[in-house]
């Protein structure tokens, strides 16, 4: 035994490797331990008459077996202990380990010489075979094999075949305390026949003996498998510490780049440069119209110029509250902020929360909110995968792993790694040098606002009342950007109730917001002939020329138009491209009206689907309007139509920007069309005699149902009074207020009735 290490053994594994390969490999010439032989020539040196016949390495099992021949007179086992007594005096150290010696014990059994893959072990199987076929075999004590087997090593258990097992042959387990020992007691006894004399039965007993193929690989293996309650559990929890540390500081980095602009191609100098070339050197038409919209645009700037510098001034401060930015849509929010107020300023995270919000599924909500910050990679199918292993893993073990996140989970995830890298990038500038270098992040933060980045978010509460989690999510993480110092955040939004929404995240601030309006009637003909002009100027040459807009006679109806299609900045855009195009101011007003009338029907009126108002109620609104500016909030609720629910029917509504409310003093005021070109398209709508009749006799139908309703409620009740005994004096009051009501129920359904029978003459005889 220690003739080569035990490590080395999985070489035999190799189909191109051998023992006669592998031994001249390993043999030192100077070591008298490197070759088997060696320890065949020291035993002949002791002047024993031995004549060593054959060697038979055995790497595998870091041993060898020597075949020798030896006198008739001498005694072998005489012969064992002087070789080992030799081996005692002047032991030979192994070449691979200084801290062992060599070993030798005599072979007694009929070893199995194989090159099967069996890993030695410190655990043998003993199996109790008979010396010949058709006898029995004798099952050995303990006691016996302890005496057997005691000489080759310490043992560390004898396990007998369980006395219920009916598996033959008989068998039982050595649990040697080294793998060396079990070796040398297998090659030694396999194959050993115990006689009579020592516990072998009548015929004696073979054994057979092989390595125990039990691992504790497999130990590891069973245990693991058969507590799923606590390896379950464990392994998620490893996989996703795993995930967070590898993936999140990645999602960082790729948000930080996002921010920064620096991935993108816009912003590098050499494409900046080839631009600027190639626009000198071509008229490109996109670069044309894209100077045309901002020549046009130059009048609202100079209009909005206080409220351009007012958000420049916010940004360096160090208030610790939001920018809120309302307008209705078309406003210019959007321009006013990113190309004005955040021009030539660095590091501005824009965040639209409308494809978020309109995203069908977790998964697609998720993905949208990764696209928006730059957060990759992202693995937003593994939500539906998790919440299956969820699933199957409390079947299996009666309880959640709480592996599968919900989507507040997940968003707040993606929330908290943008977080982190603002943070980063607002710290990137500084340095050890500055005079404030000792202020820990936070105070540094705190004392430069100049350094933060900008959050916009666009399009806050886009149809927030169909799902509020996701705008809960981004006004927390919101608040505890602005409260950390971290980044400044803008909200751009239509919804005049964006307070409520955003009190829940900081109810103890004051919000900085700024209400954007329509255009003033001056400011919006600037608009449009700027539009006009900018052509010109842009080609001019060295004679100067008449601007388009002093060439056309008809631009003298541009007053009139612009006060029936209003301030809205869309709409003034729209208007400027059709004049463009040739069509007269009035003829591209009539236009855009008949489009927007077409509009309400189509959105408000005629769709069937199910919404929180009724086309009566939309329609009695349209109809209102079309002759007044404006109706009083109070007044309009009074109304029968809007007795049910009326004032979240008008939220709706003015969510659906078909109306808008005007407040006073906290309390709704006045309604006025949501769009100031709706005015005139509600008085077109109105003018059509047919549509007209169609609708208000749908409205004369929804009344007299009430007022049956009611009807029939009273009639009841004076029913049951009429069958009180005896008449009391003390119902006759309430008796005479019952057939008041009869009578003016009835009296406002025969007057729904004559009116609704001249409308249905309407509709017998017009088209």
């Amino acid at each position: 035994m220690n003739l080569f290490p035990l490590k080395l053994n999985f070489m035999m594994w190799l189909p191109f490797m051998d023992a006669e390969k592998i031994v001249p490999q390993l043999a030192l010439p100077d070591h008298p331990a490197a070759d088997p032989g060696n320890i065949a020539e020291r035993a002949i040196l002791s002047k024993l008459k031995i004549q060593v016949t054959e060697v038979l390495p055995r790497v595998a099992e870091g041993g060898a077996f020597i075949k020798f021949s030896y006198a008739p007179d001498e005694d072998v086992k005489t012969m064992e202990r002087r070789v080992k007594d030799l081996l005692k005096d002047k032991p030979i150290k192994p070449w691979f380990n200084p801290f062992q010696r060599v070993r030798t014990s005599l072979v007694l059994g009929r070893p199995w010489v194989e090159d099967l893959h069996r890993w030695p072990n410190t655990r043998v199987k003993i199996e109790f075979v008979p010396t010949l076929p058709g006898q029995s075999a004798e099952e050995l004590s303990q006691e016996t094999l302890y005496s057997l087997f005691r000489r080759y090593g310490k043992l560390a258990d004898i396990k007998p075949q369980p006395t219920d097992s009916k598996d033959l042959p008989k068998f039982a387990y050595l649990t040697f305390s080294k793998v060396r020992h079990a070796i040398m007691a297998k090659n030694c006894m396999h194959g050993f026949v115990v006689p009579p004399s020592e516990g072998g039965g009548n015929q004696g007993t073979m054994l057979k003996i092989v390595y125990d193929q039990k691992r504790k690989a497999h130990w590891m293996w069973d245990w693991l498998v058969n507590h799923p309650r606590f390896v379950i559990p464990a392994l998620l929890a490893f996989v996703g510490t795993a995930t967070v540390a590898v993936f999140d500081p990645i999602r960082t980095f790729f948000i930080k780049a996002h921010v920064t602009r620096t991935f993108h191609i816009k912003d590098n100098m050499i494409y900046k440069w080839l631009s600027s070339q190639a626009s000198k050197a071509t008229d490109v038409l996109s670069l044309k119209r894209h100077r045309t919209e901002d020549a046009g645009l130059t009048a609202i700037w100079e209009d909005r110029k206080d409220d351009i510098e007012q958000i420049q001034t916010w940004l360096m401060e160090s208030a610790d509250t939001f920018i809120v930015i309302q307008g209705p849509r078309g406003s210019g929010k959007k321009e006013l902020v990113l190309d004005m107020a955040l021009k030539g300023r660095k590091n501005n995270l824009l965040i639209d929360c409308k494809p978020i919000q309109e995203a069908k599924g977790d998964s697609s909500t998720i993905k949208a909110a990764a696209l928006e910050v730059g957060y990759r990679p992202v693995f937003s199918w593994t939500n539906s995968i998790s919440s299956l292993l969820d699933l199957a893993a409390q079947g299996t073990i009666g309880t959640k792993t709480g592996f599968s996140e919900t989507l507040d989970a997940q968003l707040a995830k993606i929330w908290q790694n943008t977080a982190n890298a603002l943070k980063q990038v607002a710290l990137e500038g500084r340095s050890k040098d500055d005079k404030d270098s000792d202020l820990d992040d936070d105070g540094y933060l705190e004392a430069h606002p100049e350094r933060r980045p900008v959050v916009v978010l666009d399009n806050f509460l886009h149809k927030s009342q169909e799902n509020s989690v996701v705008y809960d999510k981004i006004s927390e993480w919101a608040a505890g950007l602005t409260t950390a110092n971290i980044a400044h955040v803008i909200f751009l939004t239509n919804d005049v109730s964006f307070s409520k929404s955003l009190s829940k995240a900081l109810p103890d601030r004051v919000f900085r917001q700024i209400a954007l309006g329509d255009c003033s009637p001056e400011v919006a003909k600037r608009f449009v002939i700027n539009h006009l002009d900018a052509d010109a100027e842009e080609g001019g040459g060295p004679e100067k020329k008449q601007k388009p807009s002093e060439l056309r006679e008809d631009l003298a109806e541009l007053d009139d138009c612009i006060s029936t299609l209003g301030g809205r900045l869309t709409d003034l855009e729209f208007l400027a491209r059709r004049i463009k195009t040739g069509e007269t101011p009035k003829k591209a007003v009539l236009e855009i009206t008949d489009q927007s009338a077409s509009e309400i029907l189509k959105m408000y009126i005629l769709d069937s689907s199910p919404r929180t108002w009724t086309p009566d109620q939309a329609w009695l609104i349209v109809k209102s309007l079309a002759s007044t500016d404006s109706l009083r909030y109070n007044e309009l609720l009074l109304s029968d139509i809007f007795k049910s629910g009326g004032e979240a029917t008008l939220q709706a509504l003015e969510q659906a920007e078909m109306i808008s409310i005007v407040s006073s003093n906290g309390r709704p005021m006045s309604i006025k069309p949501g769009k100031p070109v709706y005015a005139a398209a509600f008085r077109q709508l109105t003018e059509d005699h047919v549509l007209k009749a169609r609708l208000d006799l749908a409205i004369f139908t929804q009344l007299i149902k009430i007022e049956t309703t009611g009807i029939d409620k009273y009639e009841a009740e004076l029913n049951l009074l009429g069958n009180l005994p005896g008449q009391p004096k003390e119902v006759r009051g309430r008796v005479r207020w019952l057939l008041g009501k009869l009578l003016t129920g009835q009296e406002k359904i025969e007057k729904y009735e004559r009116e609704s029978g001249g409308l249905k003459k309407i509709l017998q005889q017009e088209f």
